[in-house]
């Protein structure tokens, strides 16, 4: 069901960014708000409270945000509260990110290797992906995990292709187990 409702109010967001030829403007906006609601988890907190009115609700959203955000979010913000679906902001909002990157052609990788990777490194990754890839531009996003021993671990979407250590040394594990001697 949250995927639904996160799906059918981020393409809303969607359509009238594109509608509106703001698909920029709108994804700074929501980029933007998704980290304060990150950093403002007592807003959060305010905002999905079953004791707060709905009235009450939408005041506070027009003073925390009057003359922050655009008007076309604000109202949109204003929809979510009144149809009780603020506790999904931060998945409509991902959506809505997912799907803005996705018209621009902007792959998101997330890169785990074992040691760090100095930035000659990353940029030859990075230009890899790109060239083997059908985006324009990717961001991405790389992380330390020890555990791998070796090699690395890429993330796009929902492809993972794995080349460590650790996955050849687990897949080696099991077919000495099917062995019988």
């Amino acid at each position: 069901m949250a995927k639904l409702v996160s799906k059918t109010y981020g393409e809303a967001l969607f359509e009238l960014a594109v509608e509106e030829g703001k698909e920029d403007e709108f994804l700074a906006e929501v980029v933007a708000l998704k980290e304060i609601l990150d950093e403002n988890p007592d807003f959060n907190k305010l905002m999905n409270h079953p004791k707060i009115l709905k009235d009450e609700k939408l005041a506070v959203l027009n003073e925390v945000f009057k003359g922050r955000i655009s008007e076309e979010l604000k109202g949109f913000l204003h929809l979510v509260v009144s149809k009780d679906r603020y506790s999904e902001i931060d998945a409509i909002l991902t959506y809505f990110v997912d799907e803005v990157k996705r018209l621009k052609g902007i792959g998101v990788a997330y890169v785990s290797t074992a040691i760090t990777l100095n930035e000659a490194k990353k940029e030859e990754i990075k230009q890899r992906l790109l060239a083997t890839t059908t985006y324009k531009e990717m961001e991405m996003h790389f992380s330390v995990d020890e555990d791998l021993i070796g090699g690395m671990i890429i993330r796009i979407g929902d492809r993972i292709v794995d080349s460590s250590i650790r996955s050849s040394l687990f897949e080696m594990r099991k077919q000495l187990l099917k062995i019988n001697v």
